[in-house]
Parts: C-alpha cells; sequence; structure tokens
C-alpha cells in the first residue's frame, strides 16, 4: 500500500481542465455548468484579451472564420464567436463556491482579471488561482493582503537551479503554488514544497489509478478532462464525512 502523504488543502482541489472537456466543447458555459455538476471543485481556463481589454477564455486565442484565422488580440469582444465566452459571464452563469484557475496567455491579463472578479464576485478572490511559466510576471501580480493564488506552471527538467532553490524562491517570493506535469511529481517532492508551504498542482491526470496515485502524494490540486474519473478518485481518498 502507497504511504500516504498529508496535502495542505483538504481535501484538494480538483479542477475540470478547460471545463468538463471530455464531456462537453471545451471552455464553453455549457462545459463549465457541466464540470460542476459533476462535481468539479475547481474550473480551470486560460485567459486572453481582446482589443478592448476584455478577458475571454480560450485555449488557443485564434478564433477561425473558414480556414482564416484571427488572434483574439486583434480583435473586440463583439466580434468573436458566440461560444468563446467572456470571463464576466462565466461568472455570472455558473453559481457555487468553485476555484478558478486560469493560465495567463497575455502579459496584462492578471489585472484585467482580478478587476473583473473584484467587481462582480469578490467572494471568489479568495478561490483564484493564477498561473505562469515565468516568477517574473508573477511577481507583478503581488499586492500587499491579495487572497489570489500566484502559480508557477513550470516542468520539473525546467528547473535549473533545483527544486529545493525554486521552492525556496518562490516562498520567499509570495507566489503560492507550483504547478508541474503529473509525471514530474512524487512522494519527496510534493514533501518538499510543501516544507516551504508551497501548494502543488498537478495537471494531465486523466485516468483513476494515476489521480489515486498523486492524491495519496499528497498533490494539493488535480487538473483533468474527465470530471466524473476525478471526482470518483476524490471521493475515494477523501470520502465525505458520514
Amino acid at each position: 500500500m502507497q504511504q500516504r502523504i498529508d496535502s495542505l488543502l483538504h481535501p484538494p482541489i480538483g479542477f475540470a481542465h478547460r471545463g468538463a472537456r471530455a464531456h462537453a466543447r471545451e471552455n464553453t458555459l455549457e462545459a463549465f455548468a457541466l464540470a460542476v455538476r459533476l462535481g468539479a471543485t475547481g474550473l480551470e481556463s486560460d485567459v486572453w484579451l481582446t482589443a478592448d481589454g476584455i478577458p475571454v477564455l480560450d485555449h488557443d486565442g485564434v478564433m477561425r472564420n473558414g480556414l482564416r484565422k484571427r488572434a483574439i488580440g486583434d480583435a473586440r469582444r463583439e466580434q468573436l464567436p458566440a461560444h468563446i465566452p467572456a470571463l464576466a459571464e462565466l461568472l455570472d452563469s455558473v453559481p457555487g463556491d468553485w476555484h478558478l484557475s486560469l493560465d495567463l496567455k497575455d502579459a496584462a491579463s492578471g489585472a484585467a482579471v482580478i478587476d473583473v472578479i473584484g467587481q462582480l464576485r469578490p467572494d471568489l478572490l479568495g478561490r483564484l488561482w493564477l498561473c505562469h511559466p515565468d516568477v517574473s510576471a508573477l511577481l507583478t501580480m503581488r499586492a500587499p493582503q491579495s487572497p489570489v493564488r500566484l502559480v508557477n506552471s513550470t516542468r520539473l527538467a525546467r528547473l535549473k537551479e533545483g527544486p529545493e532553490r525554486r521552492a525556496a524562491t518562490l516562498a520567499a517570493e509570495g507566489i503560492h503554488g507550483v504547478n508541474l506535469h503529473h509525471s514530474d511529481w512524487s512522494g519527496g517532492l510534493t514533501t518538499l514544497f510543501h516544507r516551504f508551504g508551497v501548494f502543488t498542482l498537478a495537471w494531465d491526470l486523466q485516468f483513476e489509478e494515476p489521480l489515486r496515485k498523486l492524491l495519496r502524494m499528497g498533490i494539493d490540486a488535480v487538473f483533468s478532462d474527465w470530471v466524473d474519473r476525478m471526482t470518483e478518485a476524490l471521493t475515494a481518498e477523501f470520502p465525505p464525512p458520514t
């Protein structure tokens, strides 16, 4: 039996990657709402800014019109296809106390996201996780007393200074978490980051066995396309009180 390592969050967050991506068209309001109905405790997407500064949720940042492509950043909000939601529409249409993880695809999107959520759903700021591969970009989003969590999204092989020094740097700079591919994690690595008070997040978990394995390693949040499998794994490892 694999030894269980305590997570910093109990239970860990189950993020629906791009909404219920395995169950509905990704990054649509329907997919996000379905994810919550299936039991996800967090929603995940990528955020871009339109030419008029509106944060919208899409993976590639490109809209297509037949064979032609156009960057979202070059278009105004009203020019985007109907299936691409604005962040404000997600906040208005999907109730609940879920967490929200956003990969920032635009240098200015972090401030815009915080502003929109602060106006429409200030209660969500404490459940907002902003992810970026560049630690220096995350530092620009720090604010005194802000409850927003900042996350360094990277890969273990890119930590040229080594994981212990990266963990120390994140802790010293006020970066709250690190997000690695699930294959990068081990029980020793989660314990290392936890020793510095850094949350551990793991993405691309699509099957029950690796999900349960990572949860027993003490991971604080998992990301999956398959919300049903993810919620089953979380329930099995963290049964609700009877």
